[in-house]
């Protein structure tokens, strides 16, 4: 497991790399770019129609008129109804793990993942729960309302912990590691999005949020590099 700031090796870094969305790299083709626009005005089109009249009351075939696409097409670019609502989070499935693969020479993975959690949270990145937006927090209401989605919330999580095992070395110990920092991630925001939720602004929320995050760190660091 690398907890230090040393890098992973050769194969650990292919990984990391290949991890990367194609943004990262290359430009996009047009082709690439137009699937990518599809692939948001549907989930757009269908996260519209949840938030007016609730998740299980839309079927997938007035998301495809909405969207002006047929029901076949719209399976091919989103096998599950669940993922339209949760396609906001696909971007974000190897975020952990690009962070780490593209952590500073010297900085170690916790400090990179701390970092750059503490910037989100600034930032008041609705992925960290800090955000009153009123869309965002509609769609958070929707998300944590809904148990189908919170189910496959789950699954991508699965997946984030999966990518930052990989990351730091994808050995038996990496993964107990990405499990327990997924773990606290989600926790945190969670919580950062249940205050807010009961009516405290994000400015109200952050400091308190700060305090969380740096108690969530410094836990995870006296657990994995103790």
């Amino acid at each position: 497991m690398v907890m230090s700031g040393e890098k992973p090796g050769p194969r650990t870094a292919a990984v990391g790399d290949a991890a990367a969305p194609p943004s990262s790299g290359a430009p996009m083709s047009l082709r690439e770019r137009k699937k990518q626009l599809t692939y948001q005005a549907v989930s757009d089109a269908a996260i519209a129609l949840f938030l007016e009249r609730g998740f299980d009351q839309v079927s997938v075939a007035e998301i495809a008129a909405a969207a002006d696409i047929s029901k076949p097409t719209l399976f091919r670019y989103f096998p599950a109804k669940e993922d339209l609502a949760l396609h906001r989070f696909a971007d974000h499935e190897d975020e952990s793990a690009r962070v780490v693969a593209g952590r500073a020479e010297g900085e170690s993975p916790l400090d990179a993942l701390r970092r750059h959690y503490l910037d989100g949270l600034e930032r008041r990145d609705p992925v960290t729960g800090l955000c009153d937006v009123p869309q965002v927090l509609a769609f958070h209401r929707l998300l944590y309302g809904t148990p189908s989605l919170v189910a496959r919330l789950f699954a991508y999580q699965s997946r984030a912990e999966a990518a930052l095992a990989r990351a730091l070395g994808d050995r038996a110990t990496d993964r107990l590691a990405a499990g327990q920092i997924i773990a606290v991630l989600r926790i945190l925001s969670l919580e950062n999005w249940q205050r807010i939720s009961e009516g405290r602004s994000a400015d109200q929320v952050y400091a308190d949020a700060v305090e969380a995050a740096e108690q969530g760190f410094i836990q995870l660091r006296s657990g994995l590099e103790g």
